[in-house]
């Protein structure tokens, strides 16, 4: 079975290279070529390529952007074609599939098909794979995709099969659940397979604050703290809710408060 594949570059002679490399090897099967983010966000969804070869840099909408957009229709395996240095590259070459640092050469880039054709075969026979652990890339581009928004305005989450975007402003609070977490974000809750500490370390800790060994806050969402005595504390949110706060998180709540006036 041909290996779908998509060139999403803003260089001209980049495109032609990767495609000039390519022909050489027909389990390869080239359907298109884009000269920008939008285009190439456009070509995945109406592909649905199996590997696409992706820029990190280009006016407009960049690599990561174009990932945004697609990941939650069509996640394809990725190679990155980037001009980073060395020392840049280390920080996904252990999400993405594979990386061609510009200018590459052949055995390089014979290299890096090498290691996508093992990959999209090791995927396409795990037919017994438990739908909920996900596909082995997409989860790759995934925690690559919790790396990059780090610090951002948003997180990324695997929940029923797809891949959902959220903005910090739209998440109230997050609970444990055994071996979930549920985000509360407005009407809707996403159980997430996750464990609440490992859940946390993707938010923003300037936004979100833990209250409860199983319970976080965003703050923005906290209309009140009423204490009961005897160190006894809820937190109300704007939307009602009451939530349970242990005393030994009171004083990183009270820190966060302090320091958002």
């Amino acid at each position: 079975m041909a290996i779908r594949t998509l060139i999403v570059d803003d260089e001209s002679l980049a495109r032609q290279r990767i495609l000039s490399l390519l022909k050489a090897d027909s389990s390869f099967q080239v359907v298109e070529e884009c000269s920008d983010g939008a285009s190439g966000i456009r070509a995945v969804l109406e592909h649905k390529p199996d590997l696409v070869f992706l820029d990190v840099q280009m006016p407009g909408t960049d690599g990561f952007g174009v990932l945004e957009e697609v990941a939650p229709v069509h996640l394809p395996a990725i190679i990155f074609v980037t001009a980073y240095d060395q020392y840049a590259v280390r920080a996904f070459d252990a999400h993405a599939l594979d990386y061609l640092l510009k200018p590459f050469k052949r055995d390089r880039f014979l290299e890096s098909l090498a290691r996508a054709k093992k990959a999209l075969a090791e995927d396409r026979n795990s037919e017994d794979r438990n739908p909920e652990d996900g596909n082995p890339g997409q989860e790759k581009l995934l925690a690559l995709l919790r790396q990059v928004g780090g610090g951002r305005d948003r997180f990324v989450i695997r929940t029923d099969g797809k891949i959902v975007f959220l903005r910090n402003s739209e998440v109230e609070w997050i609970e444990a659940a055994a071996n979930y977490v549920r985000v509360h974000a407005g009407q809707r809750i996403y159980p997430v397979r996750d464990k609440i500490g490992d859940f946390e370390k993707q938010l923003s800790p300037s936004k979100f604050v833990r209250i409860h060994r199983s319970v976080i806050v965003n703050l923005d969402a906290v209309a009140e703290i009423q204490s009961y005595g005897a160190g006894e504390c809820i937190v109300v949110l704007r939307n009602g809710k009451e939530l349970p706060m242990g005393r030994t998180y009171r004083e990183a709540l009270d820190g966060l408060v302090k320091n958002s006036r």
